[in-house]
């Protein structure tokens, strides 16, 4: 079991209910990894990031697997967590369309930054 900020049991079972409904899958919280499709399982991993309410996340293609609808629903999620948690969110991404929720964006081709 993961250790959710220093809480276990109930209080812990609660944060994680609290974190998949943030995520849109409260009603798969007793589905196997096995039983999720990769969208649901990359909207499992940005709730795990959020678990122990970090000051930093890094996320490579957090969208990738995810419909228009849930992308969206991720990016708005991350917007909140900036503002409320003021948590810095470096997301790496090919999706062009995800540059109007950053507050900043760093362009790289072949390695470099440009």
């Amino acid at each position: 079991a993961m250790d959710i900020s220093n809480t276990r049991g109930v209080e812990a079972e609660k944060r994680a209910e609290k974190l998949l409904a943030r995520v849109g899958l409260k009603h798969r919280v007793n589905h196997r990894p096995g039983q999720l499709s990769g969208g649901e399982k990359q909207r499992v991993s940005f709730a795990r990031a959020l678990a122990n309410k970090p000051k930093i996340i890094f996320a490579d293609e957090p969208t990738a697997n995810l419909d228009s609808r849930q992308s969206q629903n991720l990016m708005e999620l991350v917007r909140e967590l900036r503002q409320d948690n003021q948590t810095t969110i470096a997301i790496v991404t090919h999706h062009q369309e995800l540059r109007k929720n950053a507050d900043r964006v760093i362009h790289m081709e072949d390695g470099k930054i440009i």
